[in-house]
């Protein structure tokens, strides 16, 4: 008899909490939809099931009282991938991190590394730069090197049919996108270009591309960097997102954004992305510094910054870092310009994520405590937009799943941050990269709670593989 009532009992608690977890008394933004307003949420086997007006009962009740209940970010553009930098991440508020530049050469092995092991959720595209290289007879190595065969030599034809090879493979395994690293392959042909496009466009696959060119000599520079990419997007149709336009363009940036700006009122499916940081990282022996690169980028040997040391380069400095290897900083932004191309309409906030820089752990943070908060450069539901819902709009056409990110609604994911506009900040800076941002009382991936009043919680690991249908 008591195992009767015992049963009953539990049963009727079950019906009195129709959900697992509910999100109570927030002000939920939707940058979807705009809408900013007291709600419940309820969650159930990760999936936002119900936004309320009025309480609802749940297993388990987070009081968002005075926060913000936001979709998680999606960063489009992180290259660390490591269990730590994933703690960065989340810290930072981000639910998705993607490598879509770089990229990997082996799609299934790459996601079956991550398998079982990641806080977030995780994807890459099938990157070129990878794929050159490997066809190419190259050690294999983050970016190609200057004197490289994948960056110093086009291409044969056998060679290009097998590259091309590579990355349909790659898109019929359900890579997010294609990755593209032009500068780094300066004699990447753009006939090699354009076939490879073909293909993504068949594929609906985005390809999210470093430009070819630096400076504003002629008849190399970024204005048909720019140019080369509009175009093969209206050769082709396959969509171009053009990954840290302000780190390529510099100074130039307005005038970059401007040409993005046209194209887009043509009807071209352009976009691109910045990072809030006046100074950018990439690998020291790469086609970026081959000679002329101070006349390129209009910098010079004391804009450059080894991130080990924290100390500024100088002739020799550089040239013995440069022959060892080796990340490096370059401070090339004025701070005026950052706060131009965040607040810029288009733009898409994504990190471009590497141990070493802080954009690695506070991007996000940075966006909503420095360029929201302090400088009323934009405003939140703008910030939001940027960060969630735009990213998952980009990539939606090729992997359905992103319809139900970066978004507040029902049936969507559960992937959910909780905050306070007023202390959301970020910790890392170029002399202490390592630091995890703060203000995110609480954040969901998938339903699961990550981050549990400001604290992280370690050893648990909801993140899914983020990949298009496998063909």
């Amino acid at each position: 008899m008591k195992h009767i009532i015992l049963f009953i009992s539990l049963l009727l608690t079950q019906q009195a909490y129709s959900f697992d977890l509910v999100i109570a008394n927030g002000l939920v933004m939707d940058p979807e939809t705009n809408m900013k307003a007291i709600r419940h949420l309820g969650i159930r086997n990760g999936i936002i099931e119900e936004i309320s007006k009025t309480q609802l009962k749940g297993v388990r009740t987070i009081d968002a009282s005075d926060l913000i209940v936001a979709p998680g970010f999606i960063d489009l553009h992180q290259h660390a991938h490591n269990p730590l930098d994933y703690q960065f991440k989340v810290m930072d508020g981000v639910t998705t991190a993607l490598e879509l530049e770089v990229g990997v050469l082996d799609i299934d092995l790459w996601l079956k590394q991550r398998k079982g092991k990641t806080l977030i959720h995780y994807g890459a595209s099938i990157g070129h730069m990878p794929v050159r290289m490997s066809v190419m007879g190259d050690t294999p190595s983050f970016l190609p090197r200057a004197k490289s065969k994948a960056a110093a030599k086009t291409a044969s034809r056998d060679e290009q049919v097998t590259i091309k090879s590579k990355i349909e493979h790659g898109l019929k395994r359900g890579a997010v996108a294609v990755g593209f690293g032009l500068q780094y392959t300066p004699q990447a042909s753009q006939s090699e270009v354009l076939a490879i496009y073909r293909l993504a466009a068949q594929y609906n696959a985005s390809c999210h591309v470093h430009m070819r060119f630096k400076g504003l000599d002629m008849p190399n520079n970024l204005f048909t960097s720019l140019q080369e990419v509009i175009s093969a997007t209206a050769i082709t149709g396959a969509p171009t997102h053009i990954v840290h336009i302000q780190s390529t363009g510099n100074r130039t940036t307005p005038q970059l954004l401007k040409l993005v700006d046209g194209a887009l009122a043509r009807g071209l499916d352009i976009t691109t992305e910045i990072y809030p940081y006046t100074a950018g990282m990439t690998d020291i022996r790469s086609a970026i510094f081959d000679p002329g690169w101070q006349d390129r980028a209009k910098i010079t040997y004391k804009d450059l910054q080894d991130p080990k040391t924290g100390n500024r380069l100088n002739s020799e400095t550089f040239s013995a870092i440069r022959e060892k290897g080796g990340m490096i900083i370059a401070h090339t932004n004025p701070e005026e310009l950052i706060r131009q191309v965040v607040a810029h309409p288009k733009t898409i906030v994504a990190s471009d994520g590497l141990r070493g820089h802080p954009r690695n752990a506070g991007t996000f943070s940075r966006v909503l405590g420095k360029y929201v908060r302090e400088n009323n450069d934009l405003t939140l539901m703008t910030a939001l937009k940027k960060c969630s819902y735009w990213p998952a709009k980009r990539l939606e056409k090729r992997v359905p799943a992103m319809k139900l990110k970066g978004r507040i609604r029902i049936g969507a994911h559960a992937d959910l941050i909780i905050f306070d506009p007023q202390k959301v900040n970020d910790q890392s800076t170029f002399s202490k990269a390592d630091q995890f941002s703060t203000g995110f009382s609480h954040v969901l991936v998938k339903g699961t709670t990550v981050v549990n009043k400001g604290k992280l919680i370690k050893n648990t690991f909801p993140g899914e593989a983020i990949r298009a249908p496998i063909k």
